[in-house]
């Protein structure tokens, strides 16, 4: 089960990614987690990746390659979800080959979907304990009574208009390496509307009809 997952910000992909990794033993690799840890342990990557992160600049390609390949390698090529990597075609090119190269090509490529508008109105409802840190949404996890109003705030990339700027840089990102795959037969869109055990078992469904 060698799977990768797409899908903008606020469709439910890191849920769904940790679903199947609790469910169906496989074994969740997220760059964007892999690359916070690299920082913090201070390992040779996290120091040259931290210079990038402070300036505002992007984490060179080759960085973020050296970490999907050692997460890959240490899964044994086997039984894992890639979330957030590839995002370019240059990416997919490079880890398609590595695959091709230990004879474990990616099963399957699944795109989960969620209109803009819906995404907008379920991000633009987050809230954020400014001392905390924690997360709480108006409509599934309102803040206790207890806490002081004054302290729950809305963070400026969950105004709407930050969020629809973020998932219009997502689809230029993405449509393209969409595109590479669905070329090769290996792209299956989910419809990520709905409860989080609906949309797991539109993924499930998906996977089997992949591997089987």
């Amino acid at each position: 089960m060698r799977i990768i997952l797409f899908g903008p910000p606020g469709v439910g992909k890191g849920s769904q990614a940790q679903f199947l990794s609790e469910r169906e033993d496989v074994t969740h690799v997220s760059t964007g987690i892999l690359l916070r840890r690299a920082i913090e342990s201070g390992t040779d990557l996290g120091r040259k990746a931290q210079g990038y992160v402070e300036s505002g600049e992007l984490v060179p390609g080759v960085l973020v390659r050296s970490l999907a390949e050692d997460a890959v390698s240490a899964c044994n090529f086997e039984r894992y979800v890639l979330d957030g990597y590839p995002r370019t075609i240059e990416q997919a090119e490079w880890i398609d080959a590595f695959l091709e190269e230990n004879q474990a090509p990616i099963d399957t490529v699944l795109s989960l979907k969620v209109p803009n508008s819906v995404i907008v109105d379920r991000l633009s409802k987050r809230r954020v304990h400014k001392i905390t840190g924690e997360n709480f949404h108006l409509d599934f996890k309102p803040a206790p009574s207890d806490v002081d109003p004054s302290l729950i705030i809305q963070r400026t990339d969950d105004m709407p208009d930050a969020i629809q700027h973020r998932l219009e840089i997502y689809d230029e990102e993405t449509h393209p390496v969409q595109a590479y795959y669905r070329e090769r037969g290996l792209l299956r869109e989910i419809d990520g509307n709905g409860a989080f055990e609906e949309v797991y078992g539109r993924i499930l469904s998906a996977i089997r009809v992949s591997v089987s």
